[in-house]
């Protein structure tokens, strides 16, 4: 009788590992960025109608890159999570890091009990109200979770791109013109190529706005924003 094939669990993970960091290294970054008002989303993503980014809850958004398919899955499943929790109990009940830890739990046991892992990479940003902070949690397809603090990068060359923000960006400061400019800067030089305002797509969190802080940036607004002095 042949013996069963043998792998180490070390070995099966790192090989895990490798398939999903492979998996979202092919796909396009997104970066989030503290601002004056707020959290700015950056996502480079051609398509219209195909979302990286998108609201969760009141103060609350998501973006996901690596497979569409995943992310999305992940994505309502979680707007799911947040209705139900602010439906039994308040509004004020749901937060990112609620959030943050249930994708941390579900996608660390997909990763520990699957043949194949998730090939995604998360982002639950929370504006602050109130004089309370900005909450950003990056997910990492392992289940590992991060609570970055200024600017975040998912996706693609997320190291690259975190380096160059870390290196540029000094205090949640500067203005919704200033923060689009770095980050564009930060996705045009990692990728080696002039993205235009019609192949990114745009999101904020502003506290300054009553109820929902969430709303997309056209491309229009975003190409003012840019010609502006």
């Amino acid at each position: 009788m042949a013996l069963p094939y043998y792998v180490s669990p070390e070995q099966m993970m790192a090989d895990k590992a490798e398939y999903a960091k492979k998996g979202i290294a092919k796909g396009r970054s997104i970066v989030a960025m503290e601002y004056a008002d707020g959290v700015l989303l950056v996502a480079d993503n051609p398509s219209a109608s195909l979302h990286k980014i998108s609201e969760m809850y009141d103060r609350i958004a998501f973006a996901g890159a690596g497979k569409y398919n995943e992310f999305e899955m992940l994505r309502k499943a979680g707007i799911r999570h947040a209705d139900l929790k602010g439906y039994t109990y308040s509004r004020e009940d749901v937060a990112a890091k609620s959030l943050a830890n249930a994708y941390s739990q579900t996608i660390g046991s997909i990763f520990s009990a699957d043949p194949k892992p998730l090939e995604v990479e998360l982002l639950v940003v929370e504006v602050g109200q109130d004089g309370k902070p900005n909450e950003i949690y990056r997910i990492s397809y392992d289940g590992s979770i991060i609570d970055e603090k200024g600017v975040a990068a998912v996706g693609g060359k997320a190291e690259a791109l975190l380096t160059f923000l870390k290196s540029r960006w000094a205090a949640p400061t500067l203005a919704l013109r200033e923060a689009l400019k770095l980050s564009i800067d930060a996705l045009d030089t990692v990728t080696n190529q002039k993205l235009a305002a019609e192949g990114l797509e745009l999101a904020v969190l502003d506290r300054t706005r009553p109820g929902r802080a969430f709303r997309r940036v056209a491309p229009g607004e975003a190409r003012a924003l840019l010609n502006s002095p």
